[in-house]
């Protein structure tokens, strides 16, 4: 179950920790937002330096789809709705940014970069598209409405922002990470604000930034209960045809497209981790689908050959706004970036701009509107707490998750315990495989 991103790619090796060593700056998680905040701390001559518990660019970063757009479903609109024009510009001028950057960083490594038009597409809600059409354009952005699509169904249109950008995620990192000072194989045992313990030493530290994919420090930020986890299913096809752009559902759970060369990237049918979405009527049962994905995506190319066929995962914040800045309002010098909401790479790089400067005590524009202190009072928040609630307080459970005590499900086709409170996954040997769990679960029946 591997990524087309991890064929044919030899990432760089770095050394394990050994000793006890003092840096400004320790950022924990090498995935593409640790990478991108230690490239510009290592650009601008910071102390610094990255642990990664097993390689960097193995975890949730080799599962994207890696599109880079503004166009991050009909999100405009709501923002304008809910949070107000400021928030809602910002948010817009936030994502145009880090195009930009990865625009001007992709041209200078060989990591299969292209202009790509995104479109948004409905199978029926025209109404949808219009009013993101309307959102954005009182926002000041460029997009028009058009009518046919490449798609291999009827739509009612879509939304298309032209110019937007696709890539591959580990030949960016692999370059970007030359002579970076990282340590793979070094997972932290122990945290506190300013203090990182290892198996084989520790690190202290002035700042901390934790990009973990999901925060592990429970004792700070709520994030167990800010924080939801989505399972999604990918394939790659041969002898598909070019949709000539990226393309995404208007509506939560739906498919998204793109070309990488000769291959043509399906992805969809979110759900939230440890619960079944398909019913398997022949047994009787539900099923977490990626069965179920492949063989829908193979009636819609029938012609096709299957070249790859992997899961990928991600955190969900209440509001749709990833939350970018101080753990919390009470740890000054512990920063995070969470809850990207399948939009990791363009919120990677929002993150890694918005955490250095603030490491280095500069102002960034974009930092209040992402702050992790902001507001929890959204509808999902009640949602999280009643999953939360029911998982901890089920009695029968056999097996409990490591993180908080959640009884956890059983994949019985990716043959892994899954935690549907929080989004921890283990092996069945009861390895850790997906966080904020950070140790294994007893294999007791």
């Amino acid at each position: 179950m591997q990524s087309i991103w991890t064929e044919h790619i030899q990432m760089p090796e770095f050394p394990k920790l050994d000793s006890d060593i003092r840096t400004k700056v320790l950022i924990i998680g090498g995935g593409m937002t640790g990478i991108l905040c230690a490239y510009f701390l290592h650009q601008e001559g910071a102390d610094y330096c990255l642990l990664e518990q097993a390689d960097i660019g193995g975890g949730t970063t080799c599962g994207t789809t890696a599109k880079i757009t503004v166009l991050q479903g009909a999100i405009y609109d709501r923002l304008l709705k809910k949070e107000g024009m400021e928030t809602a510009a910002l948010y817009l001028k936030a994502t145009e940014q880090a195009k930009k950057q990865y625009r001007a960083l992709g041209h200078q490594v060989d990591c299969d970069m292209e202009e790509k038009d995104a479109y948004l597409y409905a199978r029926t809600d025209r109404g949808l598209l219009e009013r993101e059409l309307t959102a954005i354009e009182r926002l000041g952005h460029p997009a028009e409405f058009v009518e046919q699509t490449k798609l291999p169904f009827e739509t009612a249109g879509a939304l298309c922002c032209r110019n937007q950008l696709q890539f591959h995620p580990l030949k960016f990192m692999d370059k970007l990470a030359e002579g970076l000072h990282i340590y793979e194989q070094t997972k932290v045992k122990e945290m506190t604000e300013y203090f990182a313990v290892t198996e084989n030493g520790s690190v202290a530290a002035e700042k901390v930034i934790v990009a973990t994919h999901f925060p592990f420090l429970n004792t700070r930020g709520s994030y167990y209960l800010k924080l939801y986890q989505q399972r999604a299913y990918v394939v790659a096809l041969r002898n598909a045809p070019d949709v000539d752009g990226m393309y995404m559902d208007a509506v939560p759970g739906g498919l998204s497209f793109r070309n990488a060369g000769e291959l043509l990237v399906v992805g969809g049918k979110s759900h939230r981790t440890g619960t079944a979405v398909f019913r398997d009527e022949k047994e009787k049962k539900s099923i977490c689908g990626m069965k179920a994905f492949e063989q829908e995506i193979r009636q819609l190319y029938p012609q096709t050959e299957l070249a790859a066929v992997w899961a990928a995962q991600d955190c969900m914040s209440l509001d749709g706004v990833p939350y970018i800045g101080r753990y919390s309002a009470h740890t000054p010098d512990l920063f995070v970036a969470a809850g990207y909401n399948k939009w990791g790479m363009t919120g990677s790089m929002i993150a890694a701009q918005i955490l250095c400067d603030l490491v280095q005590e500069r102002e960034n524009e974009f930092s209040h509107i992402f702050s992790p202190s902001r507001s929890i009072l959204k509808s999902q928040l009640a949602k999280n707490i009643g999953s939360a609630a029911k998982g901890m307080l089920n009695l029968w459970g056999k097996k409990r998750c490591s993180h908080m005590g959640c009884v956890l499900k059983w994949n019985r086709e990716e043959q892994v315990w899954e935690c549907p409170c929080h989004g921890s996954r283990f092996d069945k040997e009861g390895e850790v495989l997906d966080n904020p769990a950070m140790k294994r679960i007893k294999n007791k029946t």
